[in-house]
């Protein structure tokens, strides 16, 4: 009796070490977070990497169609001759809301200049996304993709593969620049400025 006691004793400790041990793995894996969510992106955060294209490493115009919460289609033929910034996000993402009013600041800044700026949400439904927008003051519009359309388009080009991750797309509708993860304002601008001064 006693054996069995220990036995079932011992087994329940160590079922408990191994939930503690993978509870704990859990915690250290983002990836292994987003996969537990249950949604399915399978993204990770990003580490504010840039990568900047020269004008004859970039590949072809970018192709896609997204339509804002508001109802209106967005295409990409419709983005060429200025420049466009992309970002993708979504309210939980807590890079997201740091860097939003950097990027409200920098719509107000650089659309007198002709550049067109579009948030493309990858996770919320309308009223979650339009009351991030109301609290971040956030004026410029975002594209509902919470079926992975516009992101899987544009991975052909170049793959987001964080949240949040910004694009940049030159006067031709061409990937310029990437910013994986958190956007710094200075750095945002900077390629902005780049790309506008181009012809």
């Amino acid at each position: 009796m006693r054996n069995q006691i220990t036995r079932r004793s011992l087994l329940a400790a160590s079922g408990a070490l191994a939930a503690l041990a993978l509870s704990a793995c859990t915690a250290k894996d983002p990836l292994a977070q987003q996969a537990n969510a249950g949604d399915n992106k399978n993204y990770i955060a990003g580490d504010g990497s840039v990568t900047e294209y020269g004008a004859a490493d970039r590949k072809e115009p970018v192709q896609f169609s997204g339509t804002l919460f508001d109802g209106t289609t967005v295409a990409s033929a419709d983005l060429p001759g200025g420049v466009t910034v992309l970002n993708f996000w979504y309210a939980a993402c807590a890079p997201c809301r740091v860097e939003a009013p950097d990027l409200q600041a920098l719509h107000e800044e650089f659309t007198p200049q002709g550049a067109k700026f579009y948030g493309v949400n990858i996770r919320d439904e309308a009223a979650t996304a339009e009351a991030f927008e109301r609290n971040f003051g956030l004026t410029y519009p975002s594209m509902a993709d919470k079926d992975g359309g516009v992101l899987l388009a544009l991975t052909k080009y170049v793959p987001p593969a964080a949240v949040p991750t910004t694009l940049v797309l030159d006067k031709k509708g061409r990937v310029s620049a990437r910013i994986l993860g958190l956007a710094d304002k200075g750095t945002l601008k900077a390629l902005i400025t780049s790309a506008l001064a181009e012809n």
